[in-house]
């Protein structure tokens, strides 16, 4: 289903015949009216939130915090009972990631999630960013406030700084910078101000000495692992969000390099920004950095607020001490890990953790029913928001195209190891199908020779070029739904631009192949034919990697679309016109050989080969000339302008299915429901209050709030009714 000028219009592909046509026709028109719908996407955008959340960023803007004219807003964000549970496919057991956490996280402060492996941080971190994967066997409940105002989880202005540092790789630092400050900020026309924006943020983040290195990847060397975690923080201070969450920032860096990220995220704090971080076991130096800690262990909450000599306060009063020589976190992991070596220390181990999390969540409990009663925010600080972070963007659609065009440009050029390797496999293989078929003759043997020749060739252009794209696609599909989540451009400048970008590097290795092969297998040796040749076998290659793109778009990984690309092709092929006659095919399958592009490509390559060709004749049943041949293949009658056209919808077709699997497979997140009041009794510990009681109660706090301008915490109301 697709969202088409504000009606549902269902999209039913069927194969075979002249339906073909008409579907992809149909995805055509679609796909044009949606690349050419207007200007990009909102930062909020709408299809993501209900109709409650819309209205929680509309009107007066009071939930969504964000920056006004470049300065970060502070936002407080308090959560309570938050509790995340997944049940298994026969929704019999249910685990819970979360139970029941409570917590706050300020402006000017760094709070870090802490807990051994398994303890619920990165859901945690999921479910105040709203980044939390949607499921139906997922349950997720509790009460989140951004500045005192209960909100949506997704309604406040954010940076997500993930555990994969995903980046074209081929681009520079401060290519990568400024391409991202030119989609996210177009307001900044100037090169000069750009410049200076982009020259700010890397002296900022410490990025200066690496501005003009290559990102690189696994394949080509570049910057350093804390160099790409702090370009991953720069990319999202763009567009200067109130909060900034890490998910594991210190992960896979040297002491030093977590050392210096760290530090980054302080300073930002130290900026205005409410920082927050999941971490699993930090060094000292790193530990001393923090302003606040949350403690997990198996979901379950065992301490929340300040870092330094709080918390080991808080454990010496249960007999826990923590000597002086020992880093604190190192003191407070062990304590909440549950030891595996026997069944009496898991015994005594799991004890005391269920000990320490009652503890905690008594004294929490009874902090809430005590003070339910806190300070509102400064109203300058939570009042008027940045009218352009929630109206939609009046960005032009052919601005985003150009630039998307340039990266895509840069990216495909410079990929040398992956060109080189391509260009290498091109003259290898013709190079051996060329020793193998060296100056084929004009026997009647000679033309199995040539149909298997050319069969060879449609096949080994097609699986490259497929190859070649589901290797690469699913990891940039990472970073497009990223980049599309925060509305930095839309679907049909990105595809489209991707397209043309790779028309000259794409064409390069068929044209390769085709002028080594062409002439050492002595085939149709008139200069109209070669081209010809080199044309089918190109356009089979953007067919083939349309395809993969198409791969790509339907599966999570790599790894998938490396199973399932080959394995469609290899149909394919059996229908390729060569294995198995057209006419010869059964009717269940007989849709199958209109939609392969192997079959497009060996008929367009056997007529443009065997079309008045002669062959020698020892006796009267042998073929004269190739039009007799083509009469065997079921390929008479047929024009080299049928295989382009067919090679052109199928290219077509995989380009359309590709921008809807793209738009229907985008990220959905779990959306927080409100807990039950039952729930939020029983956290309380408190009985349902009388009617009586619980006027007379509103009414004291009617008088507390005229006389302190105090606000009522809406969670305790509820609560106590």
């Amino acid at each position: 289903m697709v969202r088409l000028g504000g009606k549902m219009v269902s999209h039913v592909v069927k194969f075979g015949g002249n339906c073909f046509g008409q579907v992809l026709a149909a995805a055509a028109v679609t796909l044009l009216l949606r690349f050419f719908s207007g200007p990009g996407p909102a930062l909020l955008p709408e299809d993501e939130f209900s109709d409650d959340e819309k209205n929680d960023v509309s009107g007066d803007d009071k939930t969504r915090e964000a920056s006004v004219d470049g300065k970060v807003v502070p936002v407080t964000i308090r959560w309570s009972n938050i509790t995340c549970s997944l049940s298994d496919k026969s929704s019999k057991q249910v685990r819970f990631l979360l139970k029941n956490v409570s917590g706050e996280a300020k402006p000017g402060r760094l709070l870090a999630i802490m807990g051994p492996s398994g303890s619920g941080k990165t859901t945690l971190l999921n479910v105040l960013a709203g980044q939390l994967m949607a499921s139906p066997r997922v349950h997720l409940s509790g009460l989140l406030e951004v500045n005192g105002r209960p909100t949506s989880n997704r309604a406040y202005k954010f940076a997500y700084v993930r555990q994969e540092d995903l980046f074209f790789s081929q681009l520079t630092v401060r290519e990568t910078l400024s391409l991202a400050a030119e989609l996210q900020l177009p307001e900044i026309s100037s090169a000069e101000e750009r410049d200076e924006f982009v020259n700010n943020l890397l002296f900022k983040l410490g990025l200066v000495s690496c501005a003009d290195s290559i990102v690189g990847d696994a394949k080509v060397r570049g910057i350093s692992g804390g160099e790409k975690k702090r370009l991953s923080v720069a990319c999202e201070l763009i567009a200067s969000p109130s909060v900034i969450f890490t998910d594991e920032p210190t992960t896979g860096l040297d002491a030093f390099q977590a050392e210096r990220v760290m530090e980054t995220l302080r300073q930002l704090a130290q900026a205005g920004h409410t920082v927050i971080c999941s971490i699993h076991q930090p060094r000292g130096s790193v530990y001393s950095k923090f302003d606040d800690i949350v403690l997990l262990t198996e979901g379950a909450l065992v301490y929340a607020g300040p870092a330094h000599d709080e918390p080991l306060a808080y454990f010496s009063k249960f007999g826990y001490h923590c000597l002086d020589h020992v880093n604190p976190a190192e003191f407070l992991a062990d304590l909440i890990s549950i030891d595996y070596s026997s069944a009496e220390s898991v015994y005594s181990s799991q004890k005391r953790i269920d000990g320490l999390v009652e503890s905690f969540s008594q004294q929490l409990s009874m902090m809430l029913y005590a003070t339910p009663l806190t300070r509102r925010e400064s109203p300058k600080n939570d009042r008027k928001l940045s009218k352009k972070t929630v109206v939609k963007r009046k960005e032009s659609w052919w601005r985003q195209f150009w630039l998307l065009l340039k990266r895509a440009w840069m990216q495909a050029s410079r990929d040398g190891p992956t060109n080189k390797v391509r260009a290498r496999m091109s003259i290898a293989s013709a190079i051996i199908f060329g020793s193998v078929f060296w100056r084929m003759g004009r026997s009647q043997t000679s033309i199995q020779d040539r149909m298997g020749l050319l069969q060879v060739t449609a096949i080994n252009t097609a699986m490259a070029a497929l190859t070649k794209t589901v290797g690469v696609f699913p990891k940039e599909r990472a970073i497009v739904d990223r980049e599309r989540a925060k509305g930095s451009y839309a679907l049909g400048p990105y595809l489209l631009s991707k397209l043309i970008a790779e028309i000259p590097v794409g064409a390069a290795f068929p044209l390769m192949f085709g002028a080594l092969l062409y002439p050492m297998a002595r085939l149709h040796p008139t200069l109209s034919r070669f081209g010809k040749f080199c044309g089918i076998v190109t356009a089979e290659s953007f067919a083939a990697s349309a395809m993969g793109l198409t791969v790509g778009a339907m599966v999570p990984t790599t790894e998938a679309a490396m199973a399932l690309g080959p394995s469609l092709m290899t149909v394919f092929i059996v229908f390729g016109g060569y294995y198995v006659n057209a006419d010869n095919t059964p009717i269940i399958f007989r849709w199958i050989p209109d939609v392969s592009l192997i079959r497009w490509a060996f008929q367009g390559l056997c007529i443009n080969e065997f079309t008045g060709l002669k062959f020698d004749r020892q006796h009267s049943f042998d073929v004269e000339n190739g039009e007799q041949a083509l009469e065997r293949l079921s390929f008479g009658g047929s024009h080299i302008n049928d295989t382009v056209i067919a090679q052109s919808r199928i290219l077509l077709f995989w380009y359309c299915t590709t921008y809807l699997l793209l738009e229907k497979n985008k990220p959905k997140y779990q959306r927080l429901e409100p807990p039950p009041l039952e729930q939020i009794q029983q956290q309380l510990q408190v009985e349902p209050l009388e009617p009586d009681q619980v006027k007379q109660l509103n009414h004291s706090l009617k008088q507390d709030e005229s006389n302190q301008q105090l606000e009522i915490r809406p969670f305790i109301l509820e609560g106590a009714k």
